[in-house]
């Protein structure tokens, strides 16, 4: 069964840690790109963790911390580009997979807390 949050996140993942590693070169930007490969990281860890959830609000949980990871990932990636270390269209391409991994998180989140108990 495919799973395209996950396949998402894992995509997001692998192309900020490429982007970071050709990044890296310039030493100026090395906080930037650890804060940036973590966040991006840590929504497809969370995310992966979430498909074997010990109950509901844990599932709940790890979307919601992904979800502020995705807000973190795409700062971070503003910045890049603001400060012209990255190119437009790769900026709006990982900006783009992102808000569609914060989309998909954000109907997740809302259609797991209406499952819980009120």
């Amino acid at each position: 069964m495919k799973n395209a949050l996950l396949d998402y996140s894992k995509n997001f993942a692998i192309k900020i840690d490429i982007l970071c590693d050709n990044l890296s070169v310039n030493k100026g930007l090395s906080n930037t790109l650890f804060q940036l490969k973590k966040s991006s990281s840590s929504i497809f860890a969370n995310i992966s963790e979430a498909q074997y959830p010990q109950s509901l609000p844990d599932m709940l949980s790890k979307f919601k911390i992904a979800r502020k990871e995705c807000v973190e990932s795409e700062s971070w990636l503003t910045l890049l580009f603001e400060r012209n270390h990255i190119q437009e269209k790769e900026f709006r391409e990982l900006r783009n997979l992102a808000g569609r991994i914060k989309r998909l998180l954000i109907s997740s989140c809302i259609t797991i807390e209406n499952k819980l108990p009120q």
